[in-house]
């Protein structure tokens, strides 16, 4: 049986942490992962993780060149399970929601919402603008799922990487691949 493949898209906003957390999860799945990041999502990567394009591609099946609109990723063909873009900078947002794909990851994103495929978004900005919440509500119309990193204090976490696992938690229960380890709220007792 072929693995299931998954998209990951790393954008330039602050939250690469999340993206780095997220591919070592997804390395004991039973999943495939082609990852694209953006130049932005470079810089982020190096300022948050102290890690290049090329540390990051080791956590990943398979790594694209985002300038690189002819590869795979770019055709319906393309089978996936779907795409997570963490971080989404407003910038990635706004070229998604506008099916603006003048790179890679943008054109993926494209291919994943006109197939009908799961399309999860980790927006990172604060103060939102109204510009970002149109964007982002009609993308949420269009079936894209919106997860920005809201903190979670009932999970009790100790440390920023608490927190940080606790969003790949919840980025992964969308998928279907919450962790054992990922707390869910139980209700008052």
């Amino acid at each position: 049986m072929v693995e299931k493949r998954l998209i990951i898209g790393i954008s330039g906003a602050s939250g690469a942490p999340i993206a780095v957390a997220l591919l070592k999860a997804l390395q004991s799945m039973p999943v495939q992962t082609h990852l694209v990041v953006t130049k932005g999502g470079e810089m982020t990567l190096s300022q948050e993780c102290g890690m290049n394009l090329e540390d990051a591609s080791k956590l990943a099946d398979v790594t694209y060149d985002n300038s690189n609109i002819g590869a795979a990723l770019a055709s319906g063909t393309f089978t996936a399970c779907g795409m997570v873009v963490a971080p989404a900078s407003m910038k990635t947002v706004a070229g998604i929601h506008s099916g603006y794909s003048d790179n890679l990851l943008l054109r993926a994103a494209d291919v994943v919402l006109k197939e009908g495929r799961k399309l999860i978004l980790v927006p990172r900005e604060s103060p939102l603008s109204q510009i970002h919440l149109r964007n982002l509500l009609d993308l949420s119309q269009m079936g894209v799922r919106i997860l920005p990193p809201m903190l979670s204090y009932y999970s009790s976490p100790q440390t920023i990487e608490d927190m940080t696992n606790h969003m790949v938690g919840k980025i992964l229960d969308q998928l279907g691949y919450a962790p054992e380890t990922f707390i869910r709220w139980e209700g008052m007792k």
